[in-house]
């Protein structure tokens, strides 16, 4: 289970579903992979939506996709401003375009949407956002944790054990 020489970034904003980041974290850490939190400005401390604060490491522009293995995506109010940044559209399109994981939890399917990567992708989501991913072209479904080739996705913060384990075992 060790990720050593690893390398996860994890999408912040302010109103991010605390545990849906911090989890994720942990797990990741604990596995061996070094963890980096981007967000606006490197430094910048963002809100949960339960008062957790978290500082980002790097900003979004200096984001370099070739230096990452994977990119997590926390759901909470989060997702909804990240999807108004061009340079996390960007970010997140890369990854696609390179093949490299991608795990969304929650709402965080909007940033995928928004990036214009999920037509024709399996994937799931909080069910209040399964309209926007189906009209985006997704093919939705109700399961803890789905895999559609370098995309990995949950529905809520009740399938992170689910969520984490997958993301480990697409990593090793």
């Amino acid at each position: 289970m060790k990720l050593n020489n690893t390398k996860v970034l994890i999408f912040a904003a302010d109103q991010f579903e605390d545990t849906e980041l911090v989890y994720p974290k942990i797990r990741l850490t604990e596995a061996g992979a070094k963890v980096t939190v981007a967000g606006s400005k490197q430094g910048e401390t963002y809100k949960g939506k339960h008062g957790l604060p978290i500082t980002a490491d790097i900003a979004f522009d200096k984001v370099k996709v070739k230096d990452y293995d994977a990119l997590i995506i926390p759901g909470g109010y989060a997702p909804d401003k990240l999807r108004k940044i061009q340079k996390v559209l960007e970010i997140t399109k890369e990854f696609n375009d390179k093949e490299k994981l991608i795990a969304f939890i929650c709402h965080a399917g909007w940033v995928p949407i928004s990036a214009k990567i999920v037509k024709g992708m399996k994937c799931t989501s909080f069910d209040s956002i399964k309209d926007d991913l189906i009209n985006a072209g997704a093919k939705w479904v109700d399961q803890e944790v789905v895999i559609d080739k370098n995309i990995i996705s949950s529905r809520n913060p009740n399938d992170l054990p689910a969520f984490c384990k997958a993301i480990i075992k697409y990593l090793q």
